[in-house]
């Protein structure tokens, strides 16, 4: 009998991971010293505030130290797109981007600097969304995208559709990239998560609407590797996206995932919008040309429950 996916209070299981799960909770004591349980390719979180989430998941992870070592260089890309208000939540969690770059420095980054290159007027973007307030108060820095002289042309191998971009300079230059997007409908693409996040990092997006949207953003990760995806599934817009049109396109789901496969996380994330990862194209694409997968059921998640 083929083991069969299925959604269950917000979270990715499978038949046989609950009875997996059942058995770990009764001898779990014998291993809670073992490092080797704490190499989760996907941690997923629920239940709490952003920044609660985002802490206890890290954690989970390994650590902040496991990802930024001391001394280098980190660029966080949240979605800044739009000249919304946070509780509007068309892009990210203010509260969570300030406390990523916080942990950061905290572990020993030299600087953190934070772009996006929106879609609205991007100082209005940057003020409005709470981000630019919240990472200077963190310590972070913000820095523009909204000029062509800040990226620079990249070739990408083995692309299909995407040749060649103009990446943010950030991107290029620095040692750690921490891709933060916000889960949200999106009348292009079903969706917009992880790997469509990327499309704030290059200067023609336009290019990529005109030129079979769902590949090029598969393309450009085969270029773009984020060091870590952190997506912010808390309140989450499930219509009229990406800009939304008022608080009625929300609904509140209280969840945050990390992994470094973009790709899983981007599968996990549409199972738990109620979507099926192979019914979004970029998704499909992007297993197909071996960035990441979907087979969730393979892979070692940990889930939290705040």
């Amino acid at each position: 009998m083929k083991r069969r996916d299925f959604i269950k209070k917000g979270f990715i299981y499978t038949a046989a991971a609950s009875i997996y799960s059942a058995t770990i909770g009764r001898v779990s004591s014998l291993f809670a010293n073992r490092t080797s349980l704490r190499n989760y390719d996907l941690v997923a979180a629920r239940g709490g505030e952003p920044v609660e989430m985002f802490k206890s998941a890290i954690k989970e992870m390994g650590g902040m130290g496991k990802f930024v070592k001391r001394g280098q260089t980190v660029v966080v890309k949240p979605n800044i797109g739009w000249d919304v208000s946070p509780e509007r939540a068309a892009n990210t969690n203010p509260e969570l981007v300030g406390a990523i770059v916080k942990e950061c420095l905290d572990v020993g980054a030299r600087r953190v600097f934070v772009f996006d290159h929106t879609c609205d007027q991007w100082q209005r973007c940057y003020t409005n969304s709470g981000i630019e307030n919240a990472v200077n108060e963190a310590g972070g820095q913000m820095v523009p995208g909204n000029m062509e002289r800040y990226f620079k042309d990249v070739n990408i191998p083995d692309a299909v559709s995407l040749k060649s971009a103009k990446v943010h300079e950030l991107i290029l230059d620095s040692d750690v990239f921490i891709n933060v997007p916000v889960l949200k409908h999106h009348a292009s693409t079903r969706l917009t998560i992880a790997m469509k996040n990327l499309m704030g990092a290059v200067w023609d997006r336009r290019w990529w609407h005109r030129n079979d949207l769902h590949q090029c953003i598969a393309d450009f990760c085969l270029f773009c590797k984020p060091t870590l995806n952190i997506v912010d599934a808390y309140l989450v817009m499930t219509r009229n996206g990406p800009r939304g049109v008022s608080t009625a396109d929300l609904s509140l789901m209280k969840s945050l995932l990390i992994s470094q496969d973009i790709v899983a996380i981007d599968a996990a994330s549409t199972l738990l919008f109620g979507e099926q990862p192979e019914d979004v194209g970029h998704i499909r694409i992007g297993e197909e040309l071996g960035i990441g997968t979907t087979q969730l059921n393979k892979l070692n998640i940990k889930r939290l429950y705040l």
